[in-house]
């Protein structure tokens, strides 16, 4: 498949190349002055049967689809992968002490005891994210209660603005009337 045919780059006469190409086919078979026509309902390319083949329906490679929620922010999301990552090794462990157990090697106590203690970082890793998420939507303002930690905030630092601005302006009125930065008119 050629690069034209894989980004879907628009080809000579306009026409763009999507969907896939003929295994068999060379470079040579396929005409640079214009692309096979699209199939109205599908977008798909649709070639004329040649004599002795058989008619082929070309689909695309992929199909994009929205996603369906949103990203997470990014603290919940390291937490998140933190804990999985706990959650991991911490199987592992349980994993390998149960097979030293069954083995009867001297590594099997050792290792029970370090997956007890993964256990609770696992734990702790999978409250940890709870926690993160929790925080963030407090203090980001996602929900909407009225006892909203984030709406008084927001709130506030609207006031703080507010404030700055009227300084700011009660500065420039100031400068403004006693000319460019005199201290006495003598």
């Amino acid at each position: 498949m050629g690069t034209a045919e894989r980004r879907g780059a628009p080809r000579a006469g306009g026409a763009q190349l999507t969907g896939h190409r003929d295994p068999e086919a060379t470079d040579g078979d396929i005409s640079e002055g214009a692309a096979e026509p699209l199939d109205r309902e599908t977008g798909v390319q649709v070639r004329e049967p040649r004599r002795g083949t058989r008619e082929q329906h070309y689909r695309p490679l992929w199909v994009e689809e929205p996603a369906r929620r949103r990203r997470l922010p990014d603290p919940v999301r390291t937490a998140a992968v933190r804990a999985v990552l706990l959650i991991a090794v911490t199987l592992i462990q349980a994993m390998v002490a149960f097979l030293c157990t069954m083995a009867g090697s001297w590594l099997a106590f050792p290792m029970v005891i370090s997956s007890v203690v993964s256990t609770i970082a696992a734990t702790w890793g999978a409250l940890d994210v709870w926690v993160t998420r929790q925080v963030w939507n407090q203090r980001n303002g996602v929900v909407s209660v009225p006892s909203s930690t984030a709406r008084a905030l927001r709130r506030e630092r609207r006031r703080t603005r507010r404030q700055e601005r009227a300084a700011e302006r009660g500065q420039e009125r100031i400068r403004r009337r006693s000319g460019a930065g005199q201290l006495s008119h003598s």
